[in-house]
């Protein structure tokens, strides 16, 4: 065998016993999936030793056997054949699935803990020249993350961190300056931040300019506001703004991702990316992170398990963890979003 045989394109869910040896099948022909049965014999391909450590752990087995983080899941099956499924929305199940319209306040609420936000309806509050509103915490069912919009115009915010948290930053719209722990950043629409654990950030919108952005703390907790900006940059990571570059996006069946803000600039926890979803309904599907994805262009609807809710620029939904979901895209131009997962490090990685 020159390669292997794709034994299914999504991967296994498998819960661990810690100190269990496990034995990955590489060649793909095994009947037990995604372990070997020595079927193996003669084709070149050895299974793969994997010995568990922490008891109770899930994990996605790569069953594609395209992967390059052996025995895990890559996402590699996302360009393969059947990798990227789509669905029909008209079909008979899904023309049976409930559209929710009512709101609970500014929030959409859908299957599980999961629902869609509209940012201009939550409530909004005031310190100093900021605007900020909570649109996800662990009051609304989050469990590794809090998000907070922030809107500052002509004058500086006062400085804000969020203690002992990972803190990733998408500037949405307007232009101007960031600064972390004294080290200033010029920023634009689209651009993405780290901000390291104890470090602080404020913002400052350019003249005749209005700063909007959203930032994402893991794991979850509230803003804290300072009487000063301290002087205590990490420069072991003095990377800390990524912009789009079209030279680096992956593509993922018809959609494709760049990576933003992720472990390459020191965010070990989360990890931000910017997207495009064509005119489409993925198949319905699940994470092990959790993900809260921004809008940014376009109208379209989330699915879960027995209710949908339309979205369009500017909302904000909300994924717990191995919540059943699929975003569809209704514009013609497509849709185009923000995401961001945590814990996690790979946004083309899911299940069904």
């Amino acid at each position: 065998m020159s390669s292997p045989v794709i034994a299914r394109p999504n991967p296994y869910l498998i819960t661990l016993v810690a100190g269990r040896t496990y034995y990955w099948c590489r060649c793909g022909r095994s009947r037990t999936q995604p372990f070997c049965d020595g079927s193996h014999r003669g084709t070149g391909f050895a299974p793969l030793k994997y010995v568990a450590g922490q008891d109770g752990e899930e994990v996605l087995f790569c069953g594609c056997k395209h992967t390059a983080t052996a025995p895990f899941c890559d996402g590699a099956h996302t360009n393969l054949p059947g990798g990227s499924p789509l669905d029909d929305p008209d079909s008979p199940e899904n023309r049976a699935i409930r559209l929710v319209e009512e709101r609970t306040g500014p929030r959409t609420l859908l299957n599980g803990d999961c629902y869609v936000i509209t940012p201009s309806q939550a409530s909004t509050d005031s310190r100093g020249a900021l605007h900020y509103a909570y649109l996800i915490s662990r009051e609304l069912g989050a469990r590794y993350q809090t998000q907070v919009v922030l809107e500052v115009g002509a004058e500086s915010s006062p400085p804000l961190c969020f203690p002992d948290c990972d803190v990733i930053l998408f500037v949405e719209s307007g232009n101007g300056t960031i600064i972390i722990s004294g080290r200033p950043f010029q920023v634009r629409a689209t651009d993405g931040l780290h901000v390291r654990p104890a470090e602080a950030f404020a913002l400052i919108a350019a003249q005749a300019s209005t700063l909007r952005v959203f930032a994402l703390a893991s794991p979850g907790s509230q803003m804290m506001w300072l009487e000063r900006m301290p002087e205590n940059f990490d420069a072991n990571y003095a990377q800390r703004i990524v912009s789009v570059d079209t030279e680096q996006r992956v593509a993922m069946g018809p959609r494709y991702f760049q990576r933003l803000v992720d472990h390459r600039i020191g965010s070990e926890v989360i990890t931000q990316f910017i997207g495009h979803i064509p005119p489409s309904k993925a198949a319905a599907h699940r994470h092990l992170y959790e993900e809260t994805i921004i809008v940014l262009s376009g109208e379209g609807c989330i699915w879960t398990e027995d209710r949908k809710a339309k979205v369009r620029a500017g909302d904000v939904i909300f994924l717990p963890r191995k919540q059943l979901h699929s975003l569809q895209a209704l514009s013609s131009a497509g849709m185009d979003v923000v995401g961001v997962i945590c814990p996690g490090n790979n946004p083309s990685i899911n299940y069904y």
